[in-house]
């Protein structure tokens, strides 16, 4: 698969899962994610794929410090429903890096590993979302602000030119690359204290 070369410069995310480390899918239930699993999971890389990357990221930092987070035992609620926005597309890259489940998740094995009831939708907290470790209670609350990293208005001239099917195959060039130009400036601009806030 041949992809932006920038992808493989963004963090990766490392968990220990305990029910991969008892059925034997990774050595010792440690599991990497990279922001291309992210990008295969979503089928695209965009502004929000990656948002949804860096909030998981920065409240497991939050909440885990230099320890490894512990996949499947953190609980993740959304600030808005499930079909409002882009909010389902950033509920896929959250689930698949921490586990978390509405209903559709893994059952357990003799009351353990259980993933479901972990991710709620419309729940009224102060930000985009709220991770909680289920260990201690600990919680964070994060808000993304890609606006602080806005696109170049040819960009955009680009997509409605497309969308407008008036577009050659030089523009469709062109907006490619400048749409993956701004997601590289977004993890780029990873440290700036506004991109994503927690609280």
């Amino acid at each position: 698969m041949s992809y932006p070369s920038f992808f493989d410069k963004v963090k990766t995310i490392t968990l220990y899962d305990p029910l991969t480390e008892l059925l034997g899918a990774a050595d010792q239930g440690i599991i990497e994610y990279s922001y291309l699993d992210a990008v295969k999971l979503a089928g695209h890389s965009c502004p929000t794929v990656a948002g949804a990357y860096l909030m998981t990221l920065k409240a497991l930092k939050s909440l885990y410090g230099d320890g490894l987070p512990q996949r499947g035992g953190i609980r993740v609620e959304f600030r808005n429903d499930h079909a409002s926005g882009v909010t389902g597309v950033i509920a896929n890259v959250v689930s698949q890096i921490t586990g978390a489940t509405t209903d559709t998740g893994f059952k357990g094995l003799g009351g353990n590993y259980d993933r479901r009831n972990l991710l709620f939708f419309n729940v009224p907290v102060n930000g985009d979302i709220r991770f909680q470790r289920t260990d201690t209670g600990a919680a964070v609350t994060v808000s993304y602000h890609p606006d602080l990293v806005p696109s170049s208005p040819g960009v955009m001239q680009g997509l409605q030119k497309i969308l407008a099917g008036a577009a050659q195959d030089n523009d469709r060039r062109d907006f490619a690359v400048g749409w993956q130009e701004r997601v590289r400036k977004i993890f780029e601009n990873i440290d700036h204290p506004g991109l994503v806030t927690c609280a």
